[in-house]
């Protein structure tokens, strides 16, 4: 066979398989194919591009500046570089704003087989090959246990793609902003929330679940990964390996290494934290297990107890309320008070000044712990946006802390002074540690529990009290409780590296949960318990005043502290308690005002705890 012959053969082929397929090109094209095939059948395979994903597309469905083959023959009309755009916009689109296009990385770069490119078909395999011909620096990926699983065929397996993308692929040159701190987290929740591939791939199904709970992981639900540690920041973006490889990064070799990179004076001891410990896997986090157990058996037997008890108190206060007010109606009140509204001194100006450092130092860390503890609610955004961040809420945190440090150490400088110096309390420190002056629990109490209890239930009158009644001798032992269990796992949280020389990693999961359980207790306990016993009774509410100015009003003083009353009548004293002058308006009227706000704080954060604990809008 000459040329002449094969050439008439392959040409008649070519016709018959372009007329073949009819949407091959438009009626009415400008230049046929095969007439193309004529002179560039060097660069273009018929039998490939006719395979390939363009098969049915004619030659100037891509190159429309070729509209007349004589001015293309004569070299007057060119053809440029296809625009892509015209059939793959929304690919288009997301290139346009990719790192590729700033970096002049055009399609042609990476779809440079376009004459014979056939669809990929989900096969990861060859977008990995494609992205490491040019990210060679990249080819570590390769060893990592996701490329292993991408070129074994699993396409579970995270490959290029499936973090970057294939086209809007976002820049992330600075190490260190807001949008790359973000993206090595955000991606990797991607795969790893999705149980059911965790599942089939035996894969650690709740690394999501307790990095979300970790104070790493609530930052970065907040808004602010780039306060804390992501998850490439412990298992690297690309050279991802299991601990049991001792190239991993967090191979328990390589972990003080790894832990430095944020916390420089790590030491091995440190590295025992269980970074994703779950503490209500009793098999394999039974420390964390039964500390959590005990938090929540603590937690739902003080609220049981308590919660009972102003219940109660509630019902039975609304009752006498009423009946006091029907024997006045009636004028049958059992006793007439001289002088009833005469104020007598119950708190001194530093006790004053304590209660205000409490009320402040409380509520900041409230309001700056709250977002940290329900920070899958829409609410702790908010709040934690209005602070300006977990940095700047940490700061207020740590600020109020040292406040509670201050009126804790105030509170045992007092204690002190009233069991060995004071000239004015009778007996020595063991008289007075049980004295009725004292805070100290004794055997009193007990009777008072037992009376107030029958009053509850209508069997007896309700008990008068001495100096300090049961309930405001818990709220002041709750204080140093709270500042052992709180203030002490707080300052381990607070400086875990000097801590993580002295104790094992694992013991600040424990004191993650003990500061997270007791701090919840105590907001809880202040804002329904205390509220109550302070404010919310009938006869003191909306707001009983004297810890703002210290006075009682006599009437008052023999009906809730009788007791008290009657022995400094027998002791003479009851004169030198009288106030020299009452507080004035402006007083008031300032510290009212702060009162107010601080109540109604109180009530606010409480609303939210329990929208969240029932089921409140989350993320």
């Amino acid at each position: 066979m000459d040329r002449a012959y094969l050439s008439s053969l392959f040409l008649g082929i070519l016709a018959v398989v372009f007329v073949a397929v009819p949407v091959f090109a438009q009626d009415g094209m400008a230049i046929a194919p095969e007439v193309c095939l004529e002179c560039h059948d060097d660069v273009v395979s018929p039998v490939a591009y006719g395979a390939s994903v363009h098969g049915q597309n004619a030659c100037t469905s891509c190159h429309t500046e070729v509209t007349s083959l004589d001015s293309h023959m004569s070299g007057e009309v060119m053809p440029e570089e296809p625009k892509c755009v015209r059939c793959h916009k929304t690919e288009t689109s997301e290139h346009y704003a990719s790192v590729h296009q700033l970096h002049e990385v055009s399609c042609a770069d990476c779809h440079d087989d376009i004459h014979t490119h056939t669809y990929w078909k989900n096969d990861k395999t060859k977008v990995v090959a494609k992205c490491t011909g040019c990210h060679d620096d990249h080819v570590d990926y390769l060893d990592s246990i996701h490329g292993q699983a991408v070129m074994a065929g699993n396409q579970d397996s995270a490959a290029c793609h499936d973090c970057h993308g294939l086209h809007k692929i976002e820049p992330l040159d600075d190490p260190e902003s807001h949008e790359n701190r973000e993206f090595h987290t955000k991606v990797c929740l991607k795969c790893h929330s999705d149980k059911d591939m965790m599942a089939r791939n035996s894969v650690f199904n709740v690394a999501v679940s307790t990095y979300m709970n970790s104070y790493h992981g609530k930052n970065f639900r907040l808004g602010y990964p780039d306060k804390v540690a992501g998850c490439s920041d412990c298992h690297t973006s690309h050279n991802v390996l299991p601990s049991d490889d001792p190239k991993s990064s967090v191979n328990p070799a390589n972990l003080v290494g790894t832990c430095a990179q944020c916390h420089p004076k790590t030491t091995e001891q440190f590295t025992k934290f269980h970074s994703h410990g779950d503490m209500t896997d009793r098999e394999n986090y039974p420390v964390m297990y039964w500390t959590y157990v005990s938090m929540t058996g603590l937690l739902i037997g003080t609220f049981a107890v308590f919660w009972i008890h102003t219940l109660l108190w509630m019902v039975r206060g609304f009752v006498e309320n009423r009946q006091k007010l029907a024997a006045q109606h009636s004028g049958q009140e059992d006793h007439q008070i001289s002088e009833p509204h005469k104020q007598y001194v119950r708190f001194k100006p530093r006790h004053i000044f304590l209660h205000l450092t409490v009320i402040v130092s409380f509520l900041g860390l409230t309001l700056t712990g709250l977002p940290l503890k329900f920070s899958d609610q829409h609410w702790a955004q908010s709040m934690m946006d209005f602070f300006g961040g977990t940095y700047y809420s940490g700061l207020i945190h740590r600020g109020c802390a040292v406040l509670t440090f201050y009126y804790f150490i105030a509170a045992l400088i007092l204690s002190f002074d009233f069991l060995f110096i004071r000239k004015d309390i009778k007996g020595i420190w063991l008289q007075r540690l049980f004295g009725p002056d004292s805070l100290c629990p004794n055997f009193r109490d007990v009777r008072d529990v037992v009376g107030m209890v029958r009053w509850f239930l209508f069997l007896g009158p309700k008990p008068t009290f001495e100096r300090w009644t049961y309930w405001e001798k818990f709220d002041f032992l709750a204080v140093f409780w709270g500042m052992f269990a709180i203030g002490g796992s707080g300052l381990m949280l607070w400086f875990p590296e000097f801590f993580g020389y002295l104790m094992p990693g694992w013991m600040f999961n424990v004191a993650t949960i003990i500061h997270s359980d007791e701090a919840l207790l105590a907001t809880g306990f202040i804002f329904t318990v205390h509220f109550y016993n302070t404010h919310g009774r009938p006869e003191k509410f909306p707001m009983d005043f004297v810890i703002f100015n210290g006075q009682i009003a006599k009437e008052e003083m023999i009906e809730e502290r009788g007791d008290q009353w009657r022995r400094y009548e027998e002791e003479g004293l009851t004169d030198d308690y009288v106030c020299k002058k009452v507080s004035g308006p402006v007083y008031d009227f300032c510290f009212k005002a702060f009162g107010y706000i601080a109540l109604f704080t109180g009530i606010a954060c409480l609303i939210l705890m329990v929208f969240a604990f029932m089921g409140g809008s989350g993320h």
